[in-house]
């Protein structure tokens, strides 16, 4: 068992020179520290062959009040059950290509919601039928004149305003309310303090009451940066800086998820320190790099990280921007 430890250890270190592990030959590898180590689970995800399955990624995650697992991709959307296995899929042009997305138990049923880059909108849909109930595309009403609109990131308030960020184009953080209808814009373009350059990620952070928003932004000189808005768009303060390429964040409890498309995963407490690092690529060469195939995987190494989400056991589902199509289950160490 030592020596097994110890070859894995050399794995982490050594990287591509022992890359290509099949999946069914590979075993756990232990990363973090304290209260937040996981454990891989080898193989989650792929089919029956050791293949993945989900087509090129870059995307996000996210996990229902049942367990299961959606993942975005380019072919649509898969739903995991938390073992690993398909259990539905929506597939085609019309779920293709959400760059984000978020879950939601609402009164009338679970709904998903999505920011689709490429295809100009936000989207909300049935999470169990797939049925799309409404878009949200580029509003008129805000009197703009943009030529491109981009969104890269969704997320939802307690009342069910939606907030869809243009994070490819404007950098503009537009609020809709339940039924799409436009509210209100904030944010511009800029490395300034109240600017975004790349307002990739966004989510809910219910760390705090009134919750507010947590936004990721990624390209913000030096070294990327998240920040908090209020839900009425009004600057809060920076959280935190210096996190690389933060592309999108995930909380639970006390605790936020943040990918960094360069090729780890850190988590940050309450206080928003750093208490954990996750999947860390030290190869500058696929830290970062959507080109690395299946067969040149790492067990426990990331390349572009861009989604996470913890399900209600504290496990964290991580997806890679990947031309392969990469999703990996973290199992906590209790």
């Amino acid at each position: 068992m030592k020596h097994q430890y110890a070859c894995l250890a050399l794995a982490l270190i050594l990287g591509p020179a022992v890359s290509g592990l099949a999946a069914d030959s590979a075993q756990p590898v232990r990363m973090g520290s304290g209260l937040m180590t996981f454990e891989t689970v080898p193989g989650w995800g792929l089919g029956p062959d050791g293949k993945s399955i989900i087509g090129s990624t870059h995307g996000g995650v996210a996990v229902d009040k049942d367990g299961n697992i959606y993942t975005s991709s380019h072919a649509g959307i898969f739903v995991f059950s938390p073992e690993g296995k398909v259990i539905r899929s929506f597939l085609g042009d019309k779920y293709a290509d959400m760059h984000d997305i978020k879950i939601r138990d609402e009164s009338d049923g679970m709904f998903l919601y999505g920011a689709r880059n490429n295809n100009a909108e936000g989207i909300k849909l049935n999470a169990l039928s797939g049925e799309i109930v409404l878009k949200l595309p580029f509003p008129t009403e805000s009197g703009l004149k943009l030529t491109k609109f981009s969104p890269t990131a969704i997320t939802v308030a307690p009342n069910g305003d939606i907030f869809l960020s243009d994070g490819y184009a404007s950098n503009h953080i537009f609020k809709f309310d339940k039924t799409g209808k436009y509210l209100m814009h904030f944010g511009i373009k800029g490395d300034g303090l109240k600017e975004f350059d790349t307002a990739h990620g966004m989510t809910l952070d219910t760390r705090y009451n009134p919750p507010r928003l947590l936004i990721c932004d990624r390209n913000h000189k030096p070294k990327g940066r998240l920040v908090h808005y209020d839900l009425n768009g009004e600057f809060i303060g920076e959280v935190v800086t210096g996190l690389g390429m933060p592309t999108s964040a995930s909380v639970q409890g006390d605790y936020v998820s943040v990918p960094d498309l360069q090729g780890r995963l850190v988590v940050l407490d309450k206080n928003n320190t750093i208490v954990s690092v996750l999947g860390y690529n030290a190869d500058p060469a696929k830290g970062g790099n959507y080109n690395v195939p299946q067969k040149d995987w790492v067990e426990g190494v990331f390349s572009g990280t861009h989604g996470s989400c913890w399900d209600k056991d504290g496990n964290l589902y991580v997806q890679d921007w990947n031309v392969s199509g990469r999703i990996m289950k973290l199992q906590r160490v209790k």
